[in-house]
């Protein structure tokens, strides 16, 4: 009994430590990003972009954080016509007869999709999100902001402002739109309730995390 008790011991405490690597890894990343938003509100405090940018800013704006994201905007797939036809046929040559007259129906119009674009710049500073490719430019004002969802993976995002009828969003890399989702809802933070409150709100989630460190597990056999 005791080897097979040491064994499925050992096989839990396997993959007790596969877990913990990914785990680890997950919180290590949290720890770097909250630090890296806090930097970059340091620099916000004192006037300063947090990374080098061409962005035509305006007055006390402060440029956050730069990366590369895909251009998405609502959209239909191709319609239809739904009905019949009417006409007559012309004969060709060897059986073969054409056939000509019009068209009887409703036209139906596709479903409504999100249109995938360009790549280019995102950059989000305290008061906007701005998109900058080749071919389109786009902003999402904090001031017109009613709200944002994203996918489950934090990758895709699409913007509500009430400037705008048509939604519209990003899609990012995984380690992109992670760091955008935190950068994000702190920028939000900013604008509604002041920088201060930043601080504290980042003050308080890296003590929760310092006290969350994953455990390494301990490989612990049963008494002989």
């Amino acid at each position: 009994m005791g080897f097979w008790s040491n064994l499925k011991a050992k096989r839990e405490h396997k993959s007790a430590a596969r877990q913990f690597e990914v785990d680890h890894a997950d919180w290590t990343k949290d720890v770097e990003i909250f630090n890296t938003i806090r930097d970059a509100f340091e620099l916000a405090a004192k006037g300063e972009d947090a990374v080098s940018n061409l962005t035509v800013q305006k007055k006390g704006e402060i440029v956050l954080w730069r990366g590369q994201g895909q251009l998405h905007e609502a959209g239909r797939t191709a319609g239809q016509y739904v009905g019949s036809s009417q006409g007559f046929s012309i004969p060709l040559f060897a059986g073969v007869r054409y056939r000509v007259g019009a068209q009887r129906g409703t036209f139906v119009s596709g479903d409504p999709i999100q249109v995938y674009k360009e790549v280019g710049d995102v950059v989000l500073t305290t008061d906007r999100v701005l998109f900058n490719g080749m071919m389109n430019t786009k902003e999402w004002a904090f001031a017109k902001w009613n709200g944002a969802a994203a996918s489950s993976d934090e990758t895709d995002y699409i913007f509500h402002v009430s400037n705008r009828q048509k939604t519209s969003g990003i899609l990012f890399s995984p380690a992109d739109g992670r760091l955008f989702n935190r950068f994000l809802a702190q920028a939000l933070n900013c604008e509604e309730q002041g920088i201060e409150s930043v601080f504290n709100s980042l003050d308080g989630v890296l003590k929760e995390l310092a006290e969350d460190e994953p455990k390494k597990p301990v490989l612990a056999l049963p008494a002989p």
